[in-house]
């Protein structure tokens, strides 16, 4: 891979660990700032809901701008919004600072997506994209256990100084390595050509699959801390070693899902979706013990990721290429979307329903309606080349 894809995948690691940080934090920041751990929780949907909307506006807002300096702006914004997560006081304050770095989000991975297929040739742009998208599953492999360890020893504040470090490390690597004349061959579409893949059917379907598809992970996965201290039996000590076999099926993952994408990208869709619900049931019977709670984890992580370059390359495609930096940003919104569903879904479902026990199921059950979803638009596909020959 060349080495700004590289780069891109620097920034990605910045932006992962400052996302799912947080999810080994839970229970510190609950008890710091005085919230139930379901408050907790809604400061990864406040930060998911910020992307959600971030996405597509800052998107547009800096279309005309050369890409490099998009994504070297969104880094800054990253790095201060961790500052000030660090020093929040409050609950409230916390929630305001999240939303802030998670402007950043969306269009770093939408701008970086159509940066990274760019620089590659047609059929390794899968790969490409999971390439940079394997900064986000370091994040989880590293970053994210790493934040846990020195928030357990150092406090939660401590974590988020050092995210703020890693965005300016990100910061360097991204000056150095992205060419400055990167996307000048492509100058923006006019903003009705863009904004038309708003009403693309089949894009629309997209970004239904990728809600879906990840708000049954984030169903689970946003509570990892409590159910593997509370179901499982771990200490919470424990709990940052475990995210590590979570990161390593993520990194796993991603790789395997980008390279059957870039054979099949339908039949990857198809295949990796099912397969998160399978893992997601099978996490439901594992996290009642100690060795099987570990491995359904780690299949969790594989699962997952495998689906985010399907994911991606089916909007990219289906927006053409006068679309395809809005559809890509659209998409990291709603990879983000899924994650605030699944993290509300879960809150629900501990605090009105059955339980932490029943959060897989809840979990399987809306990657079930994601991969119907992807059924229907290949359907779609496969109608659209016979009616027009007809």
């Amino acid at each position: 891979m060349p080495p700004a894809v590289l780069a891109l995948t620097a920034g990605a690691f910045g932006i992962g660990t400052t996302e799912f940080v947080i999810m080994g934090l839970l229970l510190q920041v609950a008890a710091s700032l005085h919230v139930s751990v379901a408050a907790a929780g809604l400061l990864i949907s406040g930060y998911a809901l910020g992307v959600a909307v971030g996405a597509p506006l800052l998107t547009l807002a800096t279309r005309h701008l050369p890409r490099k300096t998009v994504l070297l702006a969104l880094m800054a914004i990253f790095t201060v919004g961790n500052v000030a997560c660090a020093v929040a006081p409050t609950y409230e304050l916390l929630m305001a600072a999240r939303v802030l770095t998670s402007l950043a989000h969306g269009t770093f991975f939408g701008v970086g997506s159509v940066v990274a297929t760019s620089l590659v040739r047609p059929d390794r742009r899968a790969s490409a994209i999971a390439t940079m998208f394997t900064g986000l599953t370091v994040a989880t492999l590293l970053g994210v256990p790493a934040g846990a360890w020195i928030g357990l020893w150092l406090g939660w504040r401590a974590a988020f100084w050092a995210v703020a470090i890693v965005g300016v490390l990100a910061l360097a690597v991204l000056a150095w390595f992205v060419p400055h004349d990167v996307g000048a061959d492509e100058p923006p579409s006019e903003m009705a050509r863009e904004l038309a893949v708003l009403w693309d059917r089949q894009v629309q379907l997209g970004l239904i699959m990728t809600v879906l598809g990840f708000a049954g992970l984030f169903t689970v996965y946003t509570y990892v801390q409590p159910i593997l201290t509370r179901i499982s039996g771990f200490s919470v000590a424990a709990v940052s070693p475990i995210l590590l076999v979570f990161g390593a099926g993520l990194a796993f993952g991603n790789v395997a899902g980008g390279k059957l994408a870039d054979r099949n990208a339908a039949r990857a869709l198809v295949v990796t979706l099912a397969l998160l619900g399978f893992v997601l049931l099978f996490c439901a019977v594992a996290i009642w013990g100690k060795a099987s709670a570990v491995l359904a984890i780690g299949l969790l992580g594989a699962a997952s990721f495998a689906t985010v370059a399907p994911l991606q390359l089916w909007v990219l495609h289906k927006a053409g290429p006068a679309g395809r930096t809005l559809a890509s940003s659209l998409n990291i919104a709603a990879f983000n979307l899924g994650n605030a569903l699944g993290a509300w879904l879960g809150g629900v479902t501990i605090a009105h329903g059955p339980g932490l026990a029943a959060l897989p199921f809840a979990g399987a059950g809306v990657t079930a309606l994601g991969l119907i979803i992807a059924l229907w638009g290949l359907r779609l596909d496969r109608a659209a080349p016979a009616a027009a020959t007809a």
